[in-house]
């Protein structure tokens, strides 16, 4: 089996060094390939690339900007191996990822899988907050988390292995981002193939965004989940809709307490005790764990009302979704 590493990169090259000097370090004896798709960037990585080339077997194209999805299409397109593995280009590979990957294959073999993703001592406070709130049970993150508590496990293409058979028989990734990847996965269903998760083969997420960015990520996340569920209804759970009814259940729950009706509120007090006392267990830092309060509020909050956004335009409205949310979608 030929392992092809598809990276998209857009306006990075600091990560894709990064990147690659992880890769470097792999324990993995057998012959693997990388292929970097610079996605239209402005400031490229192709110097960054020239560094590697006489250590690694690295392949390098530049295209015009058309996303992440299509740009690892092109890039599967391009490469050799039969078995293709997802990186975004802000991951940091651990030394024996390739070779649990082979193992599980070997195991139990899927036409795609996806891995958790995990946070390196270096990364920053909020960094840390965010991948706790990312991954955690406590919030919508278990699935990131390693998670396999799930009927259908719907890989994300930040840490995700797809098949060449199954990416030519699907035609890979669609044209909206986010939501591509599960997108993709229930394709897969579909057609008959199965996704899983490899609890091992995590990577280290580095995500270098702010609160605004992560704030408008996660809005984004929720918005593009009702329209998952118009295209692909039977696949659709009530569980999506829990982080609306969380803000929604807040927002009632303020509102009871003026009333002197505190039963309530004490409830979301209880969560959020819970949630600080497992992050401080995991973190061993009273800063990261506080800051894990804010991070999953923004999570919460940005993706619950998203979803109620996009669910009441798509579907009480029946509008069509690449009219209302454009910016979902590329050409």
């Amino acid at each position: 089996m030929l392992f092809s590493l598809i990276i998209p990169v857009y306006n990075r090259p600091d990560e894709i060094k990064e990147l690659l000097s992880s890769l470097l370090q792999l324990d993995y004896s057998q012959q693997f390939e990388i292929v970097i798709i610079e996605d239209g960037s402005t400031i490229t990585c192709e110097r960054e690339v020239e560094l590697y080339k006489n250590k690694l077997d690295i392949s390098y194209y530049f295209k015009a900007n058309s996303g992440p999805g299509d740009s690892r299409n092109y890039g599967m397109k391009k490469a050799k191996g039969n078995y293709f593995i997802i990186f975004d280009s802000d991951c940091i590979i651990p030394t024996n990822y390739l070779s649990e990957v082979e193992k599980a294959l070997s195991d139990n073999y899927v036409d795609c899988f996806g891995g958790p993703d995990n946070a390196l001592h270096s990364f920053s406070d909020i960094q840390k907050a965010i991948n706790f709130a990312m991954t955690s049970f406590l919030t919508t993150g278990g699935i990131r988390g390693g998670s396999e508590k799930i009927d259908k496990f719907q890989p994300r293409s930040f840490n995700m292995g797809i098949s060449k058979k199954a990416f030519e028989l699907s035609g890979g990734f669609g044209k909206i981002h986010p939501g591509e990847d599960p997108e993709l996965s229930i394709r897969l269903w579909e057609l008959g193939m199965e996704t899983k998760l490899f609890p091992k083969a995590f990577v280290y997420h580095k995500r270098r965004i702010d609160w605004k960015k992560f704030y408008i990520q996660v809005n984004k996340f929720g918005k593009a989940r009702p329209i998952l569920n118009k295209w692909f209804p039977k696949y659709s759970k009530l569980t999506f809709f829990f982080p609306s009814i969380f803000i929604i259940g807040f927002v009632f729950s303020l509102l009871l307490a003026i009333f002197k009706i505190y039963f309530f509120i004490s409830v979301f007090a209880f969560y959020f005790l819970a949630l600080f006392l497992s992050a401080l267990l995991k973190t061993k830092s009273f800063k990261i764990s506080s800051l894990v309060l804010i991070a999953t509020s923004i999570q919460f909050y940005g993706y619950g009302s998203g979803f109620l956004k996009a669910f009441f335009k798509i579907q009480i409205l029946k509008k069509n979704p690449q009219d209302v949310f454009p910016e979902l979608f590329f050409k």
